[in-house]
């Protein structure tokens, strides 16, 4: 299995419109950066590699690889159109979306325990999305919308009856067909000029158009995981997610010992 991560854009959410902060993933939590903790963890887990999709202060990121020792285990790709939308950034890597692998798709902006991905490697569906029900309010999160055990929709502000709806912390675990075809969904969003959109669109479609149960979700609900796009996301990830993180364990079921709220 490889990994792909997105690592290009701005942050501008975080820091607003200057390019004068760092990239997101180098935000640290302690000793380590948020990039040397997804290393560790991947390593760990036994990933293949790890190809990360730079642009913004791409520089930054490569010397932080460098000190941490990353080796030959991270190859970089650079998407010099990052100020575009991220479904840009996703296409960048589709070389390695249709190599043939099984794909670990990941932000990089989430601090999280190793156990999250642990649970979504062991899933038994070859295609698995995370799913935690205790989602945010707002029209920020990302949804998986729920019915008959399976999943329905996915974006952001769906309406519609269902039998539970929760937040997708950013990570995805794709078969080797669906990874190819999620890099031809990219391909037509970027070849219509549809550069400004997120990348969520372009797997959505992938799902609506595979037959009902393609796409598994893992629950993961408790398990403690933040995504960092916003100032206050920033303070909750340093005063109460990062200490979750740090403490949890798991009991002899494989639960997640802390939660996440």
């Amino acid at each position: 299995m490889k990994a792909v991560m997105l690592a290009a854009g701005l942050g501008t959410r975080l820091y607003g419109n200057g390019e004068d902060q760092p990239p997101k993933v180098l935000l640290r939590f302690e000793d380590k950066t948020l990039l040397e903790r997804h290393v560790e963890i991947l390593r760990a887990l036994g990933i293949e590699e790890l190809v990360m999709v730079l642009g913004y202060r791409h520089d930054e990121i490569e010397a932080e690889l460098k000190a941490i020792g990353a080796g030959d285990f991270v190859r970089t790709r650079f998407n010099p159109d990052f100020h575009d939308g991220p479904v840009v950034s996703l296409w960048t890597a589709r070389d390695v979306l249709k190599s043939g692998s099984d794909v670990l798709f990941m932000d990089a902006d989430v601090l999280y325990p190793p156990l999250l991905l642990e649970r979504l490697i062991a899933a038994a569906d070859p295609t698995c999305l995370l799913f935690d029900r205790g989602i945010d309010a707002g029209e920020d999160p990302v949804r998986i919308c729920i019915k008959d055990g399976r999943i329905v929709d996915f974006g952001k502000m769906i309406e519609g009856d269902f039998d539970a709806i929760g937040e997708w912390p950013g990570f995805m675990k794709m078969s080797p067909p669906i990874a190819g075809r999620i890099a031809d969904a990219t391909a037509r969003y970027v070849q219509a000029g549809k550069v400004k959109l997120a990348y969520e669109p372009a797997m959505r479609d992938v799902m609506m158009d595979s037959p009902p149960g393609t796409f598994g979700f893992e629950d993961i609900t408790g398990v403690p995981w933040i995504e960092i796009d916003f100032p206050a996301d920033l303070i909750r990830a340093q005063r109460i997610i990062y200490p979750q993180v740090a403490a949890t364990t798991t009991d002899g079921d494989g639960n997640a010992a802390a939660r996440r709220r």
